[in-house]
């Protein structure tokens, strides 16, 4: 059975986003794709509604969908589409589509300001209890910014596609993160920068010593032998990959800064109870401008 690429959907200018990042997607993977709007006490297609606050979310609902579906076929007619309104609170509807999809894509406006629901606190929530690959766009990002500026340093969609940056912790399973991220880049046509983050017990990174830390050339092969099986799996993906010495924040930020996908990892803490993203993670979100892939791994 083939899996779609689901959106959620509100109607802000971050799912606008959203939505256009999971159109190209799905026409890159020849995926369908599926859109959602989510409201809990949204009354039944089928019900009759007489009382004014039960018809504003339905009709929200109608509006948000169809707007939603014009615009991909006008943009994407290839793509095959569905779209439904699902009566039920935003978190766990949108974690239960994603149980049954390919990836979910949500709109992402970091942390704090009056964007739409999904930008905020319910991607966030979503982001920490979702096992499917979630992938968080901000508002304004376009199709050009996936794409090297050209010759001139303008923004252009012929152009080849910017990297996908991979950020690996090697302490712990790594497979789910490589799969997607060398998945992402073959796509594109694109070379894949690994970085790896490390520091030597009771030692701090970013010292300015000149020359390579202690322990440098075992982190190199640390990484090397991970990244090494997917490399002859997938020949046709170009990867650079470096091993820093530093704060993995530090390293996660600098690899996102010229990239056109940034592929974290999230680790799946078994009987814990709430969201569980990261420090590095939510920093990620905070900070980084392009689209972020969360990959539940563990």
């Amino acid at each position: 059975m083939v899996r779609p690429i689901a959106v959620g959907l509100d109607g802000s200018h971050e799912s606008v986003s959203a939505l256009d990042w999971a159109a190209r997607e799905a026409a890159r993977r020849g995926l369908p794709l599926r859109l959602v709007h989510a409201w809990e006490g949204m009354p039944n297609e089928a019900e009759p509604v007489s009382l004014p606050e039960l018809k504003v979310p339905q009709s929200r609902a109608r509006t948000v969908l169809r707007t939603a579906v014009d615009r991909v076929r006008a943009q994407y007619p290839q793509v095959f589409l569905t779209a439904e309104p699902i009566r039920r609170l935003p978190v766990p509807a949108l974690v239960t589509e994603a149980e049954s999809a390919e990836l979910l894509v949500l709109g992402s406006q970091g942390f704090g300001g009056l964007g739409g629901l999904l930008a905020g606190s319910v991607a966030t929530a979503v982001v920490g209890r979702a096992r499917t690959p979630v992938v968080l766009v901000r508002a304004g990002f376009d199709a050009v910014d996936e794409h090297v500026p050209n010759g001139a340093g303008q923004t252009s969609a012929g152009t080849p596609y910017r990297p996908v940056a991979l950020a690996l912790d090697l302490a712990h399973e790594c497979d789910s993160l490589l799969d997607f991220a060398f998945e992402a880049a073959r796509h594109r046509a694109a070379p894949l920068y690994a970085v790896y983050a490390w520091r030597l017990p009771h030692t701090h990174a970013d010292t300015g010593e000149q020359g390579p830390a202690p322990g440098q050339g075992d982190a190199e092969w640390a990484l090397g032998s991970v990244l090494d099986p997917w490399r002859d799996k997938y020949p046709e993906v170009t990867v650079h990959a470096e091993a820093e010495h530093t704060r993995p924040v530090h390293a996660v930020l600098r690899a996102a800064e010229h990239a056109g996908l940034l592929v974290l990892g999230r680790e799946m803490r078994r009987g814990t109870v709430g969201a569980q993203t990261g420090h590095v993670t939510r920093m990620a979100i905070q900070h980084v401008s392009c689209p972020i892939a969360v990959v539940a791994h563990g």
